[in-house]
């Protein structure tokens, strides 16, 4: 098993990419420790993982909200005594284009996708540190490297986690920390679920795979970055987009 005990946590692990990433991690042997701000969905899809044999536990917690960030790693510290991987994964979009954005939604975006990553990672840097070879990965985005139309609030989120990807692979380094990104292309989850069908047949045309990835394939790169596999790796942002961005 690949993460024989290590113990994750796992921010935005209701759904989608995290939650995929979670049922991979808890195959691999690894201790789950779910969080999200969808406190229902989170503890029903902790409980699955657990009937289905996984060692999971979920926390709900708002990200953006440094008081509700810090009781939850003091949480965790008490119940778990460490961590060894730390995915930074919540995120929202309040897509609109420039000149409709709001300043509330602009902020709200930077709020959870970059702060948040900022609260998290100031919190757990301690355990990650003590652990004495900790994982950080940062949910990164395509439209963070190449931007997108719409997106404003996103796009800068997301390539403000880049940058702090970079800084914190050379900072944390010494430290014995591996800190990555994964920048996901179009996935298929509830973000996209709405994509009109005539919409979602013209973005199939622009990936050279032919189609929309899977929370799995993006579930897939998370946990290589979080094995001792990708151990000389660091401060990457890999790409998981079917090649749509080349």
């Amino acid at each position: 098993m690949r993460l024989k005990n290590k113990t994750a946590v796992i921010t935005g692990s209701a759904n989608g990419i995290g939650l995929a990433a979670a049922k991979k991690f808890a195959r691999e042997g690894c201790t789950v420790l779910l969080a999200d701000f969808d406190e229902s969905k989170g503890a029903s899809e902790t409980q699955a993982l657990r009937d289905s044999g996984g060692n999971a536990s979920f926390y709900q917690v708002d990200t953006a909200d440094r008081e509700s960030v810090n009781t939850f790693a003091e949480k965790v510290m008490k119940e778990h005594g460490g961590v060894d991987i730390l995915v930074n994964n919540a995120g929202i979009t309040r897509d609109s284009l420039m000149s409709k954005l709001t300043v509330e939604d602009f902020q709200k975006v930077l709020d959870v996708n970059l702060t948040g990553v900022f609260h998290c990672t100031q919190a757990f840097l301690p355990a990650l540190v003590k652990s004495g070879k900790g994982k950080i990965i940062n949910t990164a985005s395509a439209s963070g490297l190449f931007g997108n139309v719409g997106q404003t609030n996103y796009a800068a989120s997301k390539a403000a986690v880049i940058g702090m990807t970079k800084t914190w692979a050379k900072e944390f380094g010494a430290k014995g920390i591996n800190v990555n990104a994964v920048a996901p292309g179009v996935i298929e989850t509830e973000m996209t679920a709405n994509i009109p069908d005539k919409v979602k047949a013209q973005m199939n045309a622009l990936i050279p795979l032919g189609r929309f990835g899977k929370a799995e394939d993006a579930a897939n790169a998370y946990l290589f970055l979080a094995s001792d596999e990708s151990d000389y790796i660091n401060g990457i942002v890999l790409q998981v987009d079917g090649g749509i961005m080349m």
